[in-house]
């Protein structure tokens, strides 16, 4: 058998398992009539293109020598697996993060790591089902944790509050800091040392970064940490069209709630489950 039939016969397989697989996952998520063609594509290309930020522990961090680690990262992976492909990550930033998953041509198949579900987003492009729960809360330094005990007491000018470009975090804090002042720094796994150091009071952040950076600097805090300001959830982001890589990642969320991957994962990045 030559190597094109090899790779056909491959294809084949792949496709049909997809379907077969994801059909008994969950009655909410059905597949694809009969074309798959975005998974097709990957797996022609033999490698799962991922976009990330690489500025969010523990969810996606790119350390210097170009590694990523993170749970968004070990979710993507386990993406990667189920279609058979190796991995590759794509920079992108959170000012540019829909422009880069809308984009022409398409940079990369879906964009993952603390990315929140929300019905904007899912307007003009797909979410996949929850994997993680978020909030938003704040970090600041341990030594002011009484100052900071509730929005109110955020929202005063003398409070300056740093949030990292185009995101939510700078949403959040444009519509309800209104009286605060407001510092938007670039770079967003630099915040909390800005804290640390005095460089602002408080980051406006989320209940799956906050417990990181409090367990590696005993100059940070959350106090509100239990009491976030707002609920909801982290998801993968893709452009649409591609209801078939949906479907699968879908797919392999379900099946890491449901064999208990996905709760060893909050334990290891010492984060709350939330599904049982």
């Amino acid at each position: 058998m030559n190597v094109k039939i090899l790779r056909n016969t491959f294809l084949a397989a792949i496709l049909i398992f997809s379907a077969t697989a994801l059909a008994s996952c969950s009655d909410d998520n059905p597949v694809v009539e009969t074309q798959q063609p975005t998974i097709e594509r990957i797996v022609e290309r033999g490698k799962l293109l991922v976009g990330t930020t690489g500025d969010y522990r523990p969810l996606s961090y790119r350390e210097s020598d170009g590694d990523y680690w993170g749970f968004g990262i070990e979710v993507a992976e386990k993406i990667a697996e189920r279609i058979g492909v190796d991995i590759e990550y794509v920079h992108t930033s959170w000012p540019t993060l829909t422009a880069d998953v809308q984009a022409e041509p398409q940079t990369f198949d879906l964009a993952i790591g603390g990315i929140t579900i929300t019905d904007t987003r899912k307007e003009t492009m797909l979410m996949s089902d929850g994997y993680l729960a978020n909030g938003k809360t704040i970090l600041c330094r341990s030594s002011e944790v009484d100052r900071y005990q509730s929005l109110a007491d955020l929202d005063k000018p003398e409070v300056r509050v740093m949030v990292n470009p185009g995101g939510l975090n700078e949403k959040f804090a444009n519509e309800n800091l209104t009286h605060a002042t407001i510092i938007v720094y670039q770079k967003n796994e630099e915040i909390p040392k800005q804290v640390a150091e005095g460089n602002a009071d408080v980051m406006i952040t989320e209940i799956t970064e906050a417990p990181w950076y409090v367990q590696n600097d005993p100059r940070l805090a959350a106090p509100l940490l239990n009491a976030p300001f707002t609920h909801g959830e982290i998801g993968v982001l893709m452009r649409k069209g591609q209801d078939d890589l949906l479907t699968l990642v879908n797919a392999v969320i379900a099946q890491m709630k449901s064999d208990g991957t996905l709760r060893r994962l909050h334990e290891k990045y010492g984060l709350i489950y939330a599904y049982d």
